[in-house]
């Protein structure tokens, strides 16, 4: 993490982050995918659509270029309470999702991720910096930039258009 703080980050690309066994993963390892990054929760009233949706939509797109990055995060109501255990096993039992969940973080405030700090730092208007619950979505090109950032409240599948867009599928 120490070259992070030595020059500034231009891309997703430039963080490594943790996965939820506590492995470094270097998400330039991702070069040339498209990029759903989501903070996510187990306990929330959106889990069970979010999820579902989220693993159509990988379903549908992982060999085409796709990766979901789920982030589970506690910040919102406490609706992500687990340890990264319990919170794989939740998510790959009850959801059977096959895309990465990586440690949990915060979003927000001091100690937000730096991955989430870079992504809140683009030009979004109405959204301003915070992320504003769990299931807020930054699709991510292939050049490791967040081309478009959802609210918490938007279906996975209503940004199917701009995922096939990012993907080059007419």
């Amino acid at each position: 993490m120490a070259s992070q703080s030595e020059k500034k980050p231009e891309s997703v690309f430039d963080f490594t982050v943790k996965d939820s066994k506590g492995n470094d993963i270097d998400l330039s390892s991702y070069k040339g995918k498209v990029l759903l990054i989501v903070n996510v929760a187990s306990k929330c009233g959106m889990t069970n659509s979010n999820y579902a949706e989220l693993n159509q939509l990988y379903e549908k797109y992982k060999d085409q270029g796709l990766e979901i990055l789920a982030f589970p995060c506690n910040q919102f109501g406490e609706e992500e309470p687990g340890s990264n255990d319990q919170i794989l096993d939740f998510v790959c039992t009850r959801f059977k999702s096959e895309f990465p969940i990586f440690d949990k973080i915060e979003v927000n405030g001091e100690n937000a991720s730096p991955l989430y700090k870079f992504l809140k730092s683009g030009k979004w208007g109405i959204f301003g910096d915070d992320i504003q619950w769990n299931f807020a979505k930054f699709l991510v090109d292939k050049n490791g930039q967040a081309a478009d950032r959802y609210y918490p409240t938007t279906s996975p599948l209503t940004i199917e258009r701009d995922i096939k867009k990012l993907l080059e599928i007419v």
